[in-house]
């Protein structure tokens, strides 16, 4: 990424949320930031890297990135994490006791809540964690409050020596709007001073840090109760009062501007009494909140009569497409139309795919023609195995989680299963976030798994970062790069079963996967390709399909390069009389990479080398010469 260009004091700039979380998170003068990608959190510890100042650094995954920011707080220096939701799955076990030792420098944790699931495999709900852990919860609404938010988180964090979790959603992390900014303010750390009954949480010493743990809690709940970050705004309709947090604000406001609104965005601990005195001026009080019924459930034991998910849906983003029926309903109104009734024109499906030349592509093609396998995938790029046209993964359930899932296929077969060979897929940066541990388990409880370890030399699916795979540090620098083959031999893998091969040769491939699925122990097979976004990979001259040799067979297709494009479809009978159906085709030559994955399946040798038709052409395509 580029370096930030200098930005005046009280500048007003177009900024999302992860970058003016980024921007406070430098002007708060942090000292240390980490993080490990994934959407919608990856870009906040991205740009945090191009500010002066700030040591940024990729960690292996969420729990070392905590770790590392817990690490520079007690030394008394302003730290900073980031993760998504799933993330702080990972990172929970420090985070649990973390909220027992406390914190010296400031320490903000930045959680992104994939609401609405735009690239996440589950939904949860990220306050859960502020209730679980004892810490408060800060809730912003748009860019602007992400930044002031992320100010004051520090502020709060070091005045009560309490991480502060910074709760953001998809909406809050990607959507752009004007931030006033100002300018760092410098932090220097006390250095760290030696306490053992603190921060060394033995049972003896855990034990006396609780009663101090909940004392907190009580004083986090006063401060809350005046926060300017809550506030209450008068409307003239007291029919149906909003307790709202996050960018649900922003759908309340829009759908209902001349109704009262309570506003937390300091939201944990609950301000109780302000909640009360609110709903003692309207009729109704409506709680909306995404996703879970946390707030709703602690006021309803509070004794407050509130309505929330009794009218809104359990999942989702509340927008005003969503409130405006469900609060008419409510009301006993007339439910109002969608402001277009239009029918919506049909659009041909573009499901999820690969990009041109994906290093997965042949992998996948590959696994589609091997028969009578498990297949258990994992979270990356390569999850997109699992659709049209390979169809080649069985499984996906978190990071890392291909290998102990294989090995449980494996261990836990049935009279069905048990001619069925397993294989597990995962990727580089997946493998060393998480997947190093479940190979060391399945050599040593001797499972018969073939591993498939992906190395694409990036974290592909959240944007090429780097990770101890390529080489590279987070800011493009030369950094020590993992030899894969000598790692997973050092986990236990026996030599001669570690073979690396190139994903574009499909034939070595093929027969090396056919042959170590057969054999009954752990195998792995690297694969070792770049990404083709990433600046490793080399394009190479483009190919196209000659038509007078295209027999209509489709073999092409199956490999699921999306620069392949099916012109004609057609029909022809066998000398058996059974009818097929063949596929004629083209390839995108303005973006054809010239791979070569498509040749090797094309029996009439139809696919040859593109040769544009005039200067003209090779200009309007782009393509290479």
């Amino acid at each position: 990424m580029a370096a930030v260009m200098p930005v005046p004091a009280a500048s007003r700039v177009l900024m999302s949320g992860n970058e003016a979380v980024a921007r406070a998170v430098w002007e708060a003068g942090v000292k240390v930031a980490a993080a490990y990608p994934g959407t919608p959190a990856t870009e906040m510890l991205e740009v945090v890297s191009t500010y002066p100042d700030v040591y940024a650094e990729w960690s292996v995954n969420e729990k070392v990135s905590l770790e590392v920011a817990i690490g520079a707080a007690y030394a008394g220096s302003r730290a900073f994490c980031c993760m998504k939701h799933v993330g702080l799955n990972v990172a929970s076990d420090a985070l649990m006791t973390l909220t027992l030792t406390g914190v010296v420098g400031g320490l903000v944790i930045a959680v992104a809540d994939d609401v609405g699931l735009s690239s996440s495999q589950n939904e949860q709900d990220s306050r859960y964690w502020g209730r679980f852990a004892h810490l408060p919860v800060f809730e912003p609404a748009d860019s602007q409050e992400a930044y002031a938010m992320t100010l004051a988180a520090y502020e709060l964090s070091e005045k009560f020596q309490v991480p502060v979790i910074l709760r953001l959603t998809t909406r809050i992390c990607h959507v752009k709007a004007l931030v006033t900014v100002g300018e760092r303010t410098p932090h220097t750390g006390a250095g760290f001073a030696k306490n053992p009954a603190r921060f060394v949480m033995v049972p003896g010493n855990a034990g006396k840090r609780i009663p101090l743990m909940f004392q907190r809690d009580g004083e986090l709940r006063a401060v809350a109760e005046s926060s300017a970050l809550n506030f209450v705004e008068a409307g003239g309709d007291r029919r149906i009062g909003f307790i709202v947090s996050g960018p649900a604000y922003m759908h309340v406001k829009e759908a209902f501007p001349d109704a009262p609104v309570l506003k937390l965005g300091f939201s944990h601990p609950a301000p109780f009494g302000m909640c009360r005195e609110f709903a003692a001026g309207v009729e109704r009080v409506v709680v909306v909140e995404e996703v879970e019924p946390l707030l709703e459930t602690e006021l309803k034991a509070q004794g407050l009569a509130v309505i929330g998910k009794d009218v809104l849906p359990l999942q989702g983003e509340l927008s005003p497409a969503v409130l405006k029926p469900a609060i008419a309903r409510l009301l006993g109104e007339s439910v109002p139309e969608s402001a277009s009734t239009a029918a919506p024109a049909p659009i041909f499906p573009r499901p999820p795919t690969m990009c041109v030349a994906c290093p997965h592509l042949g992998v996948y093609y590959t696994l589609s023609q091997v028969r009578n396998l498990n297949i258990s995938g994992d979270i990356g790029c390569y999850t997109l195995g699992a659709g049209h046209p390979w169809n080649a993964l069985d499984t996906c359930v978190s990071m890392g989680a291909s290998m102990g899932v294989a090995l449980g296929m494996d261990k836990g077969r049935g009279e069905a299963d048990k001619d069925k060979r397993v294989v597990a897929v995962i990727g580089d940066s997946t493998f060393l976030h998480m997947g190093m541990q479940g190979l060391v388990d399945m050599v040593y409880n001797r499972g018969n798994v073939t591993v498939l370890l992906l190395d694409n030399r990036a974290v592909g699916m959240t944007g090429g970062q780097n990770n101890p795979g390529n080489g590279r540090d987070i800011h493009g620098g030369e950094a020590p790069r993992v030899d894969f083959v000598a790692l997973v031999k050092a986990l236990g893998v026996k030599e001669e079963r570690v073979h690396k091969v190139d994903p574009y040769q499909l034939p070595v491939l093929f027969k090396t996967i056919r042959d170590e699925v057969k054999v009954p122990e752990v195998s792995v097979i690297i694969t070792d390709q770049p990404c083709v976004l990433t600046q490793d990979y080399r394009r190479q001259p483009a190919y196209a399909v000659t038509e007078d040799k295209c027999t209509g067979c489709g073999n092409c297709i199956d490999v699921g390069c999306p620069a392949i494009h099916v012109t004609r479809r057609g029909k022809e009978t066998k000398a058996s009389g059974r009818e097929v159906d063949l596929a004629f085709v083209r390839i995108e030559s303005s973006v054809c990479t010239g791979c070569g994955l498509c040749l090797q399946p094309c029996a009439p040798k139809a696919i040859e080398p593109w040769v544009p038709a005039s200067p003209l052409r090779l200009v309007k395509e782009g393509a290479p010469a």
